[in-house]
């Protein structure tokens, strides 16, 4: 039976419908279930309604349950709902009726948002990881070809002089705000909502605060209502920190595209990383930075689409926020995915010299001669007018010389002034902390 069930049979139509793809998601969370059911029944011991023997059996197998799902040994069975229903039903089974006390003063309701809580918290955890790795390629990337030119555009059209140097340590850069977003998703995750129950709170006297420092979270989610009314925001903050991630990864995985491409020919990368044509036997394809391009887009929906999932509903809890996890799961690993490859990916690239000795790049340094005439003492405006009509009549002859000095410039990086700003984010997540907090829970 299901833990809200009755003594009436679901129409079987009804159960497979409303179950939907819960089982096969809720693998995902099993061991952050098993970690809010250890903080909840010592927190129940702490007021009376387990014995201490209760809770010393219940502690032992919960911690067995975790094992097997750690070792990839548990399953959801057919005939069981979700995972809240698995675990407790497995509890049971092995230890008698003290399983059936573990759900006194939780519904349900909070039982998913504290699994979800402590899973976004570990997902995000993850995906930190993997920018800040992306993050320390694209910087090491900046240094090293620091020195070679290549074309800056606007409009697509040839603009003004750029560098690899300049190219890299944007994204880079883009990675730092994208972090900042990142965080706030990981603040609003990381507050308990347990103990809220239904959405109503429980007349049993729950001591929520100690749920909280067994779990490691910095604080509540104090009122109750609005514990369960954060189920979606949750999910659409967390998404839009994704998305953020996800455009930075877009946009230069487009340039990559281009920059590969013969026209261009800035970059290249070992055959083996690229794919052929079935009939063209010089085809070599950026299909890893097309795929992350498209991922990412569809990653760059999702908070429109968590919106539109939970538009419109009043408080407290409805079954619409069960489909949630079938658009947030697969984005993360997605994300994941784009970039840990984006990484290998770059720790493979070529990089062309002398791009700018091409003739048809000689315009890129009209705003230089410009400048050269500008100091000289031309007013800006004339020495515009003249190098305007040099390149007219055809007789425009290029200083190549580069000359950018000011912060975050071809000539001046500023590289270590982006790393101390994204060293300065990653200290605000402050894993250890909750990480020691579960450690200690599963001691």
């Amino acid at each position: 039976m299901k833990i809200w069930q009755k003594n009436v049979d679901v129409n079987k139509d009804i159960e497979t419908f409303t179950v939907g793809k819960d089982r096969e998601l809720d693998l995902q969370m099993a061991a952050f279930d098993v970690l809010g059911s250890l903080a909840h029944v010592e927190m129940l011991e702490s007021i009376g309604l387990l014995t201490a023997e209760e809770l010393a059996d219940i502690q032992k197998e919960l911690k067995n349950i975790y094992a097997d799902i750690e070792a990839g040994k548990f399953t959801i069975e057919d005939t069981v709902e979700d995972v809240h229903s698995q675990v407790e039903w497995l509890l049971t089974q092995r230890i008698g009726d003290a399983g059936k006390k573990i759900h006194s003063g939780r519904s349900r309701n909070d039982q998913v948002l504290v699994d979800l809580k402590l899973y976004f918290r570990s997902c995000i955890e993850e995906m930190v990881g993997n920018t800040t790795a992306l993050f320390t390629q694209l910087i090491e990337l900046s240094n090293i070809h620091k020195d070679k030119l290549l074309p800056g555009y606007t409009h697509l059209q040839i603009a003004m002089p750029s560098s690899f140097g300049l190219w890299f340590g944007a994204y880079a850069e883009s990675l730092v705000d994208d972090m900042e977003l990142m965080l706030a998703a990981y603040k609003i995750c990381n507050k308990n909502p347990l103990g809220s129950a239904a959405g109503y709170g429980s007349s049993f006297p729950l001591n929520r605060t100690m749920t909280t420092q067994l779990l490691g979270f910095e604080n509540l989610n104090y009122n109750v209502v609005y514990a369960q009314m954060g189920r979606g925001k949750t999910e659409r903050i967390l998404g839009q920190a994704m998305s953020s991630v996800a455009a930075s990864l877009a946009k230069m995985a487009m340039d990559v595209c281009l920059f590969i491409n013969q026209n261009f020919g800035f970059i290249s990368f070992p055959d083996e990383l690229t794919t052929g044509s079935s009939i063209m036997p010089h085809k070599k394809n950026p299909d890893v930075f097309e795929l992350i391009r498209s991922r990412c887009n569809k990653i760059q929906a999702l908070p429109n689409e968590i919106a539109m999932m939970t538009t419109n509903l009043p408080s407290g809890y409805h079954r619409d926020l069960q489909l949630l996890k079938e658009n947030l799961f697969p984005a993360i690993t997605s994300l994941n995915e784009c970039l840990e490859m984006t990484t290998y990916m770059l720790q493979h690239i070529r990089i062309k010299d002398d791009i700018l000795a091409d003739k048809k790049y000689a315009y890129l340094f009209s705003v230089e001669v410009v400048n050269e005439l500008a100091l000289k003492g031309v007013p800006f405006r004339e020495a515009y007018k003249i190098v305007g009509e040099t390149i007219e009549n055809g007789t425009f002859s290029p200083s190549t010389k580069v000359n950018h000095t000011h912060e975050g410039s071809i000539g001046n990086l500023c590289n270590p002034e982006i790393e101390e700003m994204m060293a300065e984010i990653l200290s605000q997540f402050k894993f250890e902390k909750t990480n020691a907090a579960i450690e200690k829970l599963l001691a």
